[in-house]
C-alpha cells in the first residue's frame, strides 16, 4: 500500500539540515517514507491525497503519561492540591482499578493523543491493586494495537507502602520479587527491537518515595541485562527533595547517580528542582517536560533552556490526565512554549525549537532513531495540519501559528506507521462515541464505589 501526500504547502523535516520544504510531496510505501521532493511520480495503485495549504510535521512523541488516570479527571476531593496530598487522595480511588478500567483508560488517552497529533506515546503504569490480575499492562498493549498508536509501555512499580514509610497505601504495592518477575515476562513477551517496531517495553519504578533503593538497583540490573530503557519521576517537587534528603541524605539527582540510574538508556519525568552540577550528573539521560501538570500541581517550572544548554535530551509530555487534565499533545506544546517564555523572557525558545522538542526530541529521549524526522527511510509517522481558519488569519509564520494561534487542537490527518488513523479530526480505527460512553460508565462506577465506602 502506497500513499502520496501531494503538494504539501510546508513540510518541517527536523532533519540534520533543519530543512523546511515548500510545495513538496511525500511518498509513503508500506510503513516508511520512500521519497520526498517535488512532482513525485507515484506507483500504480497509490492513494493520492491533495495536501494543498497543509503543513506536515513528524508525529509528536509523548514521553510521559499515566493512561489509567483519564478515568479520574475532575474529582472534587483532590482539586487545588500539591503533589503529595493530591497523590494520597487519589490512591484511595486508584486502588479499585480493574483490567477493564485500564483498557478503557488507555483507549481514552490514546484517542485524544492521536487526534492532537501524537503518533508515539509511552505510558507509566505503576498501580497494581492486590485483588486484581497482575496483567494490567497487557490491557494497554491490546488497546494500543487496536487503535493503531506506536507504544512504549513501561512496567511501573511501587514497593514502599505506608507501613514502610512510603506514600502509597499497602494495598497497591507489590513485593519486589513479583515486580521483577513480571517485568521480565513483559520484556520477553512484548519488547520488539526491530526498526519501526510498534511496541517496546521499559522498566519504571514510580519514584524515590514509593519504591525501595534495592528495587531501583535490581530494576536497573534487569533493564541493562535485557537492554531496555529505564524511567522514573525525578526532582518534581520540594517535598520529594526533602523526602530524599531525610531518608537517604542525598538530593534526588544525586541519589540517581549513586544508584547508576543515569546515562543514555534512562529518561526522567519533570526534573524541575535541579542545579547546574546535577545536570552534568544526568550523563546523557533524557527529560520529559510536563508543563500542564507542573502548573496545576504548583510543582515549579522545568529549567528547559538550561537543560538544553547542558546537552540534556529534552522532550514534551502530557503527564497523567488527572493532573493535566487532558491528553492534548498539541496544547501541551503551546504551554511548553508559554512557560518557557514566562521563565526566560526574550531569551526563550522559538516555535521551531519547541516543535523540535515535541518530535525529534521525543524520539531521542525514547532511544529511537527511526521516528521524529521527515526523511527518506524514516517511519511514516506524519501529521498534517490545516491552518485555513479565521483563528489563524493575520499570522505570517506557519510554525508560530501552530504554537500560538488557533481555536482547536484537532489535526487534519494523523498517519502512523504508514496507515491513516485520523482524518479531519476523527479517529478511523474505533467508534469514539461508543468507547467514550463505556469509559465514562467504568469511571463513574469506580469513583462512586470509593465514595460509598469512604
Amino acid at each position: 500500500m502506497a500513499i502520496l501526500l501531494k503538494n504539501i504547502s510546508t513540510a518541517v523535516t527536523f532533519n540534520n539540515q533543519n530543512d523546511i520544504l515548500s510545495n513538496t510531496d511525500i511518498l509513503i510505501e508500506e510503513n516508511q517514507i520512500s521519497s520526498i521532493g517535488k512532482n513525485i511520480t507515484a506507483p500504480i495503485g497509490t492513494e493520492i491525497i491533495d495536501c494543498t495549504n497543509l503543513i506536515a510535521l513528524p508525529g509528536f512523541v509523548n514521553t510521559h503519561h499515566h493512561l489509567y488516570q483519564t478515568l479520574f479527571r475532575g474529582i472534587q476531593e483532590v482539586q487545588e492540591m500539591p503533589l503529595f496530598p493530591w497523590l494520597i487522595g487519589l490512591y484511595e480511588f486508584w486502588k479499585h482499578i480493574t483490567p477493564e478500567a485500564v483498557y478503557y483508560g488507555a483507549m481514552v488517552g490514546f484517542s485524544e493523543l492521536l487526534r492532537t497529533g501524537c503518533t508515539t506515546t509511552m505510558d507509566h503504569h505503576y498501580v497494581f491493586p492486590e485483588n486484581q490480575p497482575a496483567t494490567l499492562i497487557d490491557e494497554q498493549i491490546k488497546a494500543a494495537a487496536e487503535i493503531g498508536i506506536r507504544f512504549h509501555a513501561t512496567r511501573g512499580s511501587m514497593s514502599l507502602g505506608k507501613s514502610l514509610g512510603g506514600l502509597p497505601p499497602d494495598t497497591v504495592v507489590q513485593k519486589e520479587e513479583v515486580i521483577l518477575k513480571d517485568s521480565e515476562r513483559l520484556i520477553n513477551t512484548y519488547h520488539d527491537t526491530r526498526r519501526f517496531s510498534m511496541q517496546r517495553i521499559a522498566l519504571a519504578p514510580c519514584s524515590p518515595f514509593s519504591v525501595t533503593k534495592e528495587l531501583m538497583i535490581e530494576t536497573r540490573k534487569l533493564a541493562r541485562k535485557k537492554n531496555v530503557m529505564l524511567h522514573t519521576h525525578l526532582a518534581e517537587t520540594k517535598d520529594e527533595e526533602n523526602f530524599c534528603l531525610e531518608k537517604f541524605g542525598r538530593r534526588p539527582v544525586e541519589l540517581m547517580a549513586d544508584m547508576e540510574w543515569t546515562g543514555s538508556d534512562v529518561w526522567f519525568a519533570h526534573v524541575i528542582h535541579i542545579n547546574d552540577e546535577e545536570m552534568k550528573l544526568l550523563d546523557g539521560a533524557g527529560v520529559a517536560h510536563c508543563p500542564s501538570s507542573n502548573m496545576k500541581l504548583s510543582s515549579g517550572i522545568c529549567p528547559t533552556s538550561e537543560l538544553l544548554d547542558a546537552g540534556v535530551k529534552l522532550s514534551i509530555a502530557v503527564d497523567g490526565s488527572a493532573s493535566n487534565d487532558g491528553s492534548n499533545m498539541w496544547e501541551e506544546i503551546r504551554r511548553a512554549y508559554l512557560l518557557n517564555h514566562l521563565k526566560y523572557g526574550s531569551n526563550g525558545l522559538n516555535a521551531y525549537e519547541i516543535l523540535k522538542m515535541a518530535t525529534r526530541g521525543g524520539a531521542e529521549v525514547l532511544g529511537r532513531n527511526d521516528i521524529g524526522i521527515l526523511q527518506e527511510g524514516m517511519a511514516a509517522d506524519i501529521v498534517l495540519f490545516d491552518l485555513d481558519d479565521i483563528a489563524y488569519a493575520g499570522s505570517h509564520d506557519p510554525l508560530v501559528s501552530m504554537v500560538t494561534c488557533g481555536n482547536s487542537s484537532l489535526v487534519k490527518m494523523t498517519i502512523v506507521n504508514g496507515k491513516m488513523v485520523v482524518k479531519d479530526g476523527k479517529l478511523l480505527t474505533i467508534d469514539t462515541h461508543k468507547t467514550g460512553k463505556q469509559a465514562h460508565k467504568v469511571a463513574t462506577d469506580l469513583v462512586e464505589f470509593q465514595r460509598s465506602h469512604s
